[in-house]
């Protein structure tokens, strides 16, 4: 253990994220103050008040170097992850999926932090922006008074607090020959156009309406009677058969090209990332099934082998539009010691949130040393998230999982083999990891 740093970071939440971050400043001698409001005021969607709860699925996703998420655990066991640590010594038996057993996991999490005789733990909820330094970690379901907070420093239009997201395709899985580029009425052709005949769309239409979706818990189910505006796309659908053509897929304004039948319903896609590599499905947000979002979905004939990067989902979830209102190191414009960790940053998933928990350390680490802040290499998973909430397009930012498609591409010929592909995106990742560490040794322990 490093000397002890006399400056006490104050943590709020303690979660994946918050617990991670934690860990991390104690085991490089930074005093922590741990807030966690949980058990005296809980949330809907926690049962207990233990730190690092798990809620919705015990799995924390793939755990092989043949995944982008099994890239990130890679990383992650490098840097000496508490969580990821705890996990393994708390899995259950899930295929080549990462799963735990909530209890053994979170009663792992607790002792090592509880016992660790720089972190401070204190039971309460903090209802504002704590005075600096501090790590705010409250997660997708921050109590009302810590939001209001947060609005007030960011600006309530770069907050949001219902995550509405559609399904994002690899732009080289798209069978450009059966699309067109146009806007409508005759704007700009940022917008691929993926057009169906009255055929094919009856048969998305029915399928749609026919697929299996994924429960909501009952809170989520009041708030989304308040969303007219970002409805699951299967419910336009079940409201007839036509809606759907005058909601996201009416093919008013948009000229086929000449020689081309007109479209009887068209899907567009639109660019979600910097280097073009990622397309959002404009309006199909959706609560399908991950499984059945990509049979239906591959209906849509220049889809019908689409790799899909990210599946939608609908859930309350509060997260910041980070392109916006964070400088690259997870802080507020202005704030060189305020930092904003996990879900909230725009991630999503558990190991994503504990990923941004450690970089957030990391960086306060950094600060509070007076050294230069470190960029972490793009070609790393942990990088290419960092990257991604830098330079997503703000204007339809929404929180993102790790992918192969936010990395930088391989140099030569595209791998086709997925598996294959994952693989060396890998090594890739494991040997720019090696050259970070050592270029920024003072940083690790």
């Amino acid at each position: 253990m490093q000397k002890p740093i006399c400056k006490r970071v104050k943590i709020i939440g303690g979660g994946l994220s918050g617990s991670e971050a934690a860990w991390q400043l104690a085991i490089r001698g930074v005093p922590v103050s741990l807030y966690e409001m949980r058990p005296k005021k809980t949330t809907p969607a926690h049962e207990t008040g233990h730190f690092a709860e798990i809620v919705c699925s015990n799995s924390l996703g793939g755990n092989q170097p043949s995944s982008p998420a099994g890239i990130l655990k890679e990383e992650l066991r490098r840097l000496g992850s508490l969580v990821i640590g705890c996990a393994e010594k708390a899995r259950v038996p899930a295929g080549r999926a990462l799963a735990v057993d909530r209890d053994v996991f979170a009663a792992l999490i607790g002792d090592a932090l509880l016992s660790h005789p720089l972190i401070e733990v204190i039971r309460e909820e903090v209802t504002s922006i704590p005075e600096a330094p501090a790590i705010i970690a409250t997660g997708p379901l921050t109590s009302a008074a810590m939001a209001d907070s947060l609005s007030g420093l960011l600006g309530s239009s770069h907050l949001y607090f219902f995550d509405a997201v559609a399904p994002i395709v690899a732009y080289d899985s798209i069978d450009i020959k059966k699309t067109f580029r146009a806007g409508r009425y005759g704007g700009d052709s940022d917008y691929i156009n993926c057009p169906m005949n009255e055929e094919e769309y009856l048969a998305f239409w029915n399928a749609l309406t026919k697929a299996e979706t994924a429960p909501l818990r009952e809170f989520e189910k009041e708030e989304m009677r308040h969303f007219e505006g970002c409805l699951p796309i299967e419910v336009i659908a079940g409201r007839g058969e036509k809606t759907l053509l005058f909601g996201p897929l009416r093919p008013v304004g948009l000229a086929a090209p000449e020689g081309t039948e007109t479209p009887h319903a068209v899907v567009q896609l639109r660019q979600d990332n910097e280097e073009g590599t990622l397309y959002n499905l404009v309006g199909f947000q959706t609560n399908l099934k991950w499984g059945e979002q990509e049979r239906v979905l591959r209906l849509i004939p220049a889809l019908a082998n689409a790799e899909f990067v990210r599946k939608g989902v609908m859930h309350r979830n509060l997260f910041v539009c980070a392109p916006k209102v964070l400088d690259g190191f997870l802080r507020p414009a202005g704030h060189d010691e305020l930092f904003l960790a996990g879900q909230m940053t725009g991630v999503e998933g558990y190991t994503e949130s504990t990923a941004m928990g450690l970089a957030s350390a990391i960086f306060m680490f950094a600060k509070l040393n007076g050294m230069p802040m470190p960029e972490w290499p793009a070609e790393t998973a942990i990088g290419s998230l960092l990257r991604y909430l830098r330079t997503a397009v703000a204007a339809n930012f929404q929180p993102m999982n790790v992918n192969l498609g936010i990395f930088p591409k391989l140099p030569g010929k595209k791998i086709r083999k997925k598996t294959e592909r994952s693989e060396a995106y890998c090594l890739r990742s494991m040997n720019t990891l090696e050259k970070f560490i050592g270029d920024f040794h003072k940083l690790f322990i």
